[in-house]
């Protein structure tokens, strides 16, 4: 599988997750909200469970229609509106909190996971392997953002960068695997 298409026909995404397509970035809200109605999510509920396809879907247009800026955008607004358990502290813990609360989001069958497959204080350096549907430059922002949120006080440089050694959604695989860098 690559970006875009679910693993299941049955899973389903919250949609406090969804709402991260709308309130990612501040101009442009109306033409996502009127994205996601066009694939069957309108009148958005942050308690009610909808189509996963029908949000990659959605995900699909903006990246057409939008730009993968948008979509880096939105991952980078998706720990502000999704469920992560409390009492994160720490950069290892929130990667690790990633995939907690993506389980959280989604449900329905196969989800895949975001797994923390090495990460070295010493070092300053992390890798995760994200195995889910969801758009590279999408999983890229998320990490980001968790990167900016907790990464150690005395941490001046940092990034997030997908890589290219390993197999990538962009071209066809199931999983991308990320090197985080603080």
């Amino acid at each position: 599988m690559a970006q875009f298409k679910a693993f299941a026909p049955n899973v389903q995404v919250l949609g406090q997750t969804i709402l991260s397509i709308v309130t990612a970035v501040p101009s442009g809200q109306e033409e996502r909200k009127q994205i996601l109605a066009k694939n069957g999510i309108a009148s958005i509920q942050t308690d009610k469970w909808y189509s996963q396809e029908a949000y990659l879907n959605a995900f699909k247009e903006i990246a057409d229609s939008i730009g993968p800026s948008t979509l880096f955008a939105i991952g980078k607004a998706v720990p502000e509106n999704a469920k992560f358990p409390p009492q994160i502290d720490s950069l290892e813990k929130a990667l690790n909190a990633v995939d907690m609360a993506y389980k959280m989001n989604h449900k329905g069958g196969d989800i895949g996971f975001y797994k923390v497959t090495s990460f070295d204080d010493k070092q300053r350096t992390a890798t995760v392997e994200c195995k889910n549907p969801y758009p590279s430059e999408f999983d890229r922002g998320l990490f980001t953002t968790m990167l900016r949120r907790f990464k150690p006080v005395n941490s001046i440089k940092y990034d997030v960068v997908l890589d290219t050694t390993k197999p990538t959604r962009i071209a066809g695989a199931d999983s991308c695997t990320f090197k985080i860098i603080w």
